[in-house]
C-alpha cells in the first residue's frame, strides 16, 4: 500500500482526497446532518441571543415560576460550535443546516492541510504524510460530522494541526512567539474548551525544543518566561471572561474512585482512537449504542489495548528518527494519561470516550506508517487489510447515516436533520408555534426546540428505563400561557405521568396523537 505513494503519486492522492472532501461537502449542503446534544444546546444559546439575550446566555422559563424567565451564562461548552456556523448565516440566505454543512467542509479541509504541514515539518516524507491523511480520513471520527454535527470536535480538528505546526516551527523567543502563545490559547478554546490540555502539552513541547538549543538553567528559565507570561495572560482571559461565569465539566468532583479503566483508558487511547476501536465497538466503557461486549470482556480488551498502545509508543519513540516528532508523541501521551487519569480519578463529568483523545489517534498515524514501511511485505499487506476494514466500516456508517438523514428524519425551518421527531409531528408543532406568542413548548431533545421561533421552550432530559430521575430537575412551578408537551408514544405510562406531574400549575391535559410515534399533551 505505502509503495503506491512513492515518487509523485502522493500529489495525485492528495488532490483526489481533497476533491472527495469537497464532494462530500456539496452532498452535505443539500442534506445537512443532525446535531449532537452538546452543539444542540449551543444553538439553543444562539436562539436565545437572537431573541434578545446577552452574549452566550441561555434564556428560558424559570423553574420556580414558569411565567418568568431565567438566564444562564453557558460555560459548559465553548461558543465556537454555534458562532462559526452563525458567521456563515450573516448576510446570506443560508439556514442553520446549510451553514453547518459549510462549517464542516471548511474545517475538514483546514484540518487536513494543517496536519499535512505538521507531518512534513516534523520530518516525514511527502508519501508518509499523504498516507497519514488517507488513514485519518478512514477513521470513523472523520466521517461522524457528516451524520451528526459534533460542534467543538470538528472545529478543534480544523485548528489543532496548525497549532502543532506553530509549536514545531518557531525557532526563537520574540514577539512572534508571544503573539502565537497568546492568541492560540484563545482561538483553541474558542473551538473547544478541552483544547486547554492540548495547549499545555503543546507549550511544553515548544519550551523543550527552544531550551534544547542552549540547555543551561538560565536559558531554560528565560525561555520559560517567554512562554509563561503570554500563556498565563491567555488563560487568565479565558477564566475571567468565560469560565468564571458558571459551571464546567471540571467544576464538580464526586470524590476519588480508582478503577481499572481510570488509567487504562488513557493508556489505551492511541489505539482506541487511532484505529477507531472505541467507535466501532459503540463505546468500550461509555456506550453510545448497544454494547458489543459485556463489562468483563470490555475490561480485558481495554487492558490488552493499553499494553499494545504502550508498546506502540515505545516503538515509535525508539525507531522513528525525528527528534521533534518523538518529543510531541511522548509529551502528549504523558499529558493525556495525567490529565484524563486524574479527571477520571476525581469522577469529573468527562466520559470514557476516545473522541477526547483524538489528537493522540492523529499524532501516532505517521509514526505507525513509518514503522510499517520498514516491515516485510506480508506485514504491510496485513496492515493494509486492517486499514481497508476501518475505512469500509467508517464509510458504511457514513452512507447509512447520510441516507437516514435524507430519507427518514424530519426537516424544519432550521434545515438540520431531526431524528427525534417525524415530519407530521414537526409540521404540527411549527404550526402551533406560528399561531401562538405566549406558549411554552416542552421537548426531551435539545434539537427540536431549534424549530420554535416565536415561543419559549423547555428541554428535559430523557427518562431512562430505570425511571430514576431527580424530580427537582424536572419540576416547573406556576402557570403561563398554553403548555405543549411533545413525547414519544413509548413514554405512555409512568414516564408520561412523571413529566405531566412536573407542571403542577397545569391541570386537565388533553392528549392528541401527532403521528403513530409521537403524542402532544396540551393544557391551557
Amino acid at each position: 500500500m505505502l509503495k503506491l505513494f512513492q515518487s509523485n503519486n502522493h500529489k495525485f492522492i492528495l488532490f483526489a482526497g481533497f476533491i472527495a472532501v469537497m464532494l462530500l461537502g456539496v452532498l452535505l449542503f443539500f442534506n445537512p446532518p443532525a446535531v449532537f446534544p452538546d452543539p444542540g444546546m449551543g444553538f439553543q444559546v444562539l436562539r436565545s441571543m437572537q431573541l434578545g439575550a446577552p452574549f452566550n446566555t441561555l434564556l428560558g422559563p424559570d423553574q420556580s415560576d414558569i411565567s418568568k424567565n431565567y438566564s444562564q451564562f453557558l460555560t459548559w461548552w465553548s461558543p465556537g460550535q454555534y458562532l462559526v456556523p452563525y458567521l456563515f448565516k450573516l448576510g446570506s440566505f443560508f439556514n442553520t443546516g446549510e451553514a453547518i454543512a459549510i462549517t464542516i467542509t471548511i474545517c475538514q479541509i483546514m484540518g487536513l492541510v494543517g496536519l499535512y504541514f505538521f507531518f512534513r515539518k516534523v520530518g516525514f516524507t511527502p508519501f508518509i504524510s499523504v498516507a497519514s491523511l488517507l488513514f485519518i480520513i478512514c477513521q470513523q471520527a472523520f466521517v461522524v460530522p457528516y451524520v451528526f454535527y459534533n460542534g467543538g470536535e470538528i472545529l478543534l480538528f480544523a485548528f489543532v494541526g496548525w497549532f502543532l505546526y506553530g509549536c514545531v516551527s518557531l525557532k526563537k523567543p520574540g514577539l512572534t512567539l508571544v503573539l502565537f502563545v497568546l492568541f492560540s490559547g484563545w482561538l483553541g478554546f474558542f473551538c473547544k474548551s478541552s483544547f486547554l490540555w492540548i495547549y499545555a502539552a503543546g507549550l511544553c513541547c515548544l519550551w523543550l525544543r527552544l531550551s534544547s538549543i542552549n540547555p543551561s538553567i538560565a536559558n531554560r528559565i528565560k525561555t520559560g518566561l517567554w512562554l509563561a507570561i503570554p500563556g498565563a495572560l491567555s488563560l487568565a482571559g479565558i477564566y475571567v471572561f468565560f469560565l468564571s461565569k458558571g459551571e464546567t465539566p471540571a467544576s464538580v468532583s464526586h470524590g476519588l474512585k480508582l478503577t481499572l479503566q481510570t488509567f487504562a483508558f488513557p493508556l489505551a487511547s492511541p489505539i482506541l482512537s487511532g484505529f477507531s476501536v472505541d467507535d466501532m465497538l459503540h463505546g468500550l466503557i461509555y456506550h453510545t449504542g448497544k454494547p458489543v461486549f459485556d463489562v468483563t470482556w470490555s475490561l480485558i480488551i481495554l487492558s490488552l489495548l493499553a499494553i499494545f498502545s504502550l508498546l506502540l509508543i515505545i516503538s515509535i519513540t525508539r525507531y522513528v528518527p525525528n527528534n521533534n516528532y518523538r518529543l510531541f508523541i511522548l509529551v502528549f501521551y504523558v499529558a493525556a494519561i495525567l490529565f484524563f487519569g486524574l479527571t477520571y480519578l476525581r469522577q469529573l463529568t468527562i466520559s470514557y470516550e476516545a473522541r477526547h483523545f483524538r489528537i493522540l489517534g492523529i499524532l501516532v498515524v505517521p509514526g505507525i506508517l513509518y514503522l510499517v514501511n520498514q516491515l516485510k511485505a506480508g506485514y504491510q499487506l496485513l496492515f493494509t487489510l486492517i486499514c481497508i476494514g476501518i475505512g469500509v466500516t467508517s464509510f458504511r456508517y457514513l452512507a447509512k447515516g447520510y441516507q437516514y438523514n435524507k430519507a427518514v428524519t424530519a426537516k424544519g425551518i432550521s434545515g438540520i436533520a431531526q431524528p427525534n421527531i417525524d415530519q407530521p409531528s414537526l409540521n404540527h408543532i411549527m404550526k402551533l408555534d406560528r399561531e401562538n406568542r405566549n406558549a411554552v413548548f416542552v421537548f426531551i431533545s435539545d434539537d427540536i426546540g431549534l424549530e420554535i421561533m416565536h415561543n419559549r421552550i423547555i428541554t428535559l432530559q430523557p427518562i431512562g428505563p430505570d425511571l430514576k430521575i431527580d424530580a427537582d430537575d424536572y419540576r416547573y412551578e406556576g402557570h403561563a400561557g398554553p403548555l405543549y408537551i411533545v413525547l414519544p408514544e413509548s413514554y405512555a405510562g409512568p414516564k408520561e405521568r412523571m413529566i405531566l406531574q412536573s407542571f403542577p400549575g397545569y391541570k386537565g391535559f388533553s392528549q392528541s396523537m401527532l403521528s403513530s410515534k409521537y403524542v402532544l399533551y396540551s393544557a391551557k
